[in-house]
């Protein structure tokens, strides 16, 4: 799916359900138009959602296939920030 991306086709959303635990839980990518790519994630509320961006479509399809097998490290290759504050209900 991360090849595939382009223009009017330009995310990739992998989301957790589990009826027993509350929040949001989720992973995406966006190829923006400067081909980077942007990688998120949210772990359970608005205030964990974090952010990176990327020239390297490798390490973006080893971060979601690593997300979506619950590898602890799979987020290791990059520098997150944190975005939470920037959805106004992050508490």
């Amino acid at each position: 799916m991360v090849a595939n991306l382009g223009r009017g086709n330009a995310f990739v959303i992998v989301e957790r359900v589990d009826d027993e635990a509350a929040g949001d839980w989720y992973v995406q990518v966006w190829l923006r138009d400067d081909n980077t790519y942007q990688l998120e994630f949210r772990d359970g509320t608005a205030a964990e959602h974090y952010q990176t961006r990327t020239i390297s479509q490798e390490k973006v399809i080893v971060a979601l296939s690593g997300w979506a097998n619950g590898r602890p490290d799979w987020k290791d290759a990059f520098m997150w920030n944190n975005n939470g504050a920037s959805f106004g209900n992050a508490g």
